[in-house]
């Protein structure tokens, strides 16, 4: 096989014909599992991590701050209004469910359809996984109000007989997103336990042997062990694949199964699935694009993962821009003047700013992407991926507030403003997934090395320690 030769500018040059392998630089096993477990059992933590992880963790201390205060003042502080009185809190609740998205697709989707290009970069966007969601969960707490009453909200006997309304999509929602977060824990935490043994094996303090022997199970890397693991991976990899169609489905529920103008309508279900995708591999690219350089994994996160994940980002924006065409035909199909007037106050009204910003960060960013020297370069991806990210974010932002502020009665409409509150929880939201993840990056495994090792273009086992 041919090898990929990466000049300066970070850019693959092939031959042409053949593919850019997937772990570079001509590695064995035990020089993977030297390259991941360095980073885990390093006594000296890295400049550049502590660079990364202070401001974040300092953030993170701001989202809590903020919502401490949301809590002792009121839900006043925040600019809900009449009549938007969904805001903030949902828009943020479902942009970082739909981050959430992209993990369990490399993980679960990719693995059984056999596409080794996963196995260096399923592990990071799994754990973002379980991070953006765990980041999604905050806001319906904070959003109900009266927080200290919130156990009012399940459904267990009471003196009050009070009982959720389970024909409520919100109540929907409780079940997919709480089912989607266990399903994906577990993948997650399954596909570690090797990678976790070879730690354990090569941790040389007390602290650390005792914490990764428990987190690893007993791990003995027998063929029963192996068998059985690949069994089990193989059944949650099967359950995971339909939570992935399921979770961004019923989180569009809250809105479809209203009969507000803008949001009444059935492409919601898949047109949120394909943005959920979009905005989630835009978010691991924004990650490991990083990682990739400080953490010295450039060999085993290649371009050739890069530009796969980019040719998704390409397919799934060019779906979710003519999703946002098909909204204004279906609006002028239905005859409804209220559904029309809905879609021409989102592009020409008093939104229309973030509007278009949606429209340049979704639709004509990803556009650079139809070029290979575009898909292959690091600095060009993080910065589409970042624009990606933000046209999300406005996405929901267009959905939830331009509907809201002028309904039906034009004697109620309104303009919605965030306040300080909304704005500190939302950066501080960024801040407590960035820290969840770079802890992470610092003390579990990043890269799936069985995983890894199984695709190596000539593997060759090494005399020395080579882990499991």
């Amino acid at each position: 096989m041919a090898t990929a030769v990466v000049n300066p500018l970070d850019v693959t040059i092939e031959t042409p014909g053949v593919r850019a392998p997937l772990v570079t630089g001509g590695h064995d096993y035990a020089a993977i599992t030297e390259m991941v477990t360095r980073i885990p059992l390093d006594k000296r933590t890295p400049i550049g991590w502590w660079i990364a992880f202070i401001p974040s963790a300092i953030i993170a201390g701001m989202f809590f701050a903020a919502i401490s205060y949301m809590i002792c003042t009121g839900v006043g502080v925040m600019g809900n209004m009449s009549p938007v009185f969904w805001a903030w809190p949902i828009v943020n609740f479902v942009f970082w469910v739909g981050i959430g998205h992209a993990g369990t697709l490399i993980s679960a989707i990719l693995f059984l359809f056999r596409q080794n290009w996963r196995t260096s970069i399923n592990r990071a966007a799994e754990a973002m996984t379980i991070f953006a969601v765990m980041t999604a969960g905050v806001f319906p707490a904070i959003h109900v109000g009266r927080i200290w009453v919130i156990y009012w909200v399940f459904p267990y006997p009471n003196q009050m007989a009070m009982w959720p309304n389970f024909k409520s999509p919100l109540c929907w929602d409780v079940f997919a997103i709480s089912t989607y977060f266990t399903v994906s824990l577990l993948f997650w935490y399954l596909g570690m336990v090797p990678d976790l043994a070879t730690l354990r094996d090569r941790a040389q303090g007390k602290i650390q042997q005792f914490a990764y022997g428990l987190l690893s199970l007993g791990w003995t890397g027998s063929a029963t062990s192996w068998h059985r693991f690949e069994k089990a991976y193989t059944i949650l990899a099967a359950i995971s694949t339909p939570l992935v169609l399921s979770v961004h489905t019923v989180v569009s529920f809250d809105f479809a199964v209203s009969q507000l103008p803008g949001w009444h309508t059935t492409i919601f279900p898949p047109y949120f699935v394909a943005g959920a995708i979009f905005g989630g591999f835009a978010m691991v690219v924004c990650l490991l694009v990083p990682a990739r350089a400080f953490f010295g994994l450039k060999d085993l996160v290649t371009l050739r993962h890069i530009e796969n994940m980019n040719k998704i980002i390409l397919a799934t924006g060019s779906i979710v821009g003519y999703a946002y065409g098909m909204e204004f035909f279906v609006a002028w199909y239905s005859g409804n003047p209220y559904e029309g007037f809905t879609f021409v106050n989102r592009a020409f009204g008093p939104y229309s700013w973030a509007y278009w910003t949606m429209i340049f960060c979704n639709v004509v960013s990803p556009q650079i992407y139809w070029f290979k020297w575009a898909r292959t370069s690091p600095l060009i991806s993080f910065i589409v991926c970042t624009f990606v990210n933000i046209g999300m974010w406005f996405e929901r932002f267009v959905i939830v507030i331009t509907s809201l502020s002028r309904d039906f009665l034009p004697s109620s409409w309104g303009y919605y403003r965030p306040t300080q509150v909304d704005v500190m929880i939302l950066i501080g939201s960024f801040g407590f997934f960035l820290t969840l993840f770079l802890l992470f990056c610092r003390f579990l495994p990043m890269v799936a090395m069985a995983e890894v090792k199984g695709v190596l273009p000539h593997p060759e086992h090494s005399a020395g320690k080579s882990g499991h």
